[in-house]
Order: C-alpha cells, then sequence, then structure tokens
C-alpha cells in the first residue's frame, strides 16, 4: 500500500497498526517511495537471554570431551628414535 506523506498525517495511527499487522505500508513524496513502515521487532526478555544462555551452557558441556594428550601431539613428527620422520 503507497500513501502519500500529507495523506499518512491524518492516518498515521491507522498506517501504523497495518503496518505491525504485518502490511506493506510505503509513503510516498512527490509519487516517489520515501520511507516504509516496519515494526520493530521484539526485544527479547530476561526469561528468554537466560534460557539462550542455559542452552549455550549446555551445548559446551557436551564439547568438553577429552581429547589426545597435550604432551604426545606431536608424536606423528618423530619416529621411535626420536629422529624427525
Amino acid at each position: 500500500m503507497q500513501v502519500s506523506v500529507t495523506t499518512a498525517k491524518g492516518q498515521l495511527t491507522d498506517l501504523v497498526r497495518r503496518a505491525e499487522a504485518g502490511d506493506d505500508i510505503i509513503l510516498t513524496r512527490h509519487g516517489q517511495a520515501a520511507v516504509r513502515l516496519v515494526p520493530v521487532s521484539g526485544v527479547p526478555g530476561r526469561q528468554a537471554r537466560r534460557d539462550v544462555l542455559a542452552a549455550v551452557r549446555r551445548s559446551a558441556a557436551v564439547k568438553l570431551a577429552a581429547g589426545p594428550i597435550a604432551a604426545r601431539s606431536q608424536d606423528f613428527l618423530y619416529d621411535e628414535d626420536g629422529l624427525p620422520a
């Protein structure tokens, strides 16, 4: 939906409601598109942020499995006599 800026002045409340409902509202100036009205995405609440942090912590805990011993990590570079391979 395209509406001129001068017309939108009198219908702003209605246009905002329509944009929040998902309608594509474009304000025009002299017949050219100037501005698009879009709803602001909500800011996540405290509980939502805590849930994300808990999920990250659970994911990190799973990935903390023991790997190869660091002292032996370069053994493939040397043969059994300790010489470079």
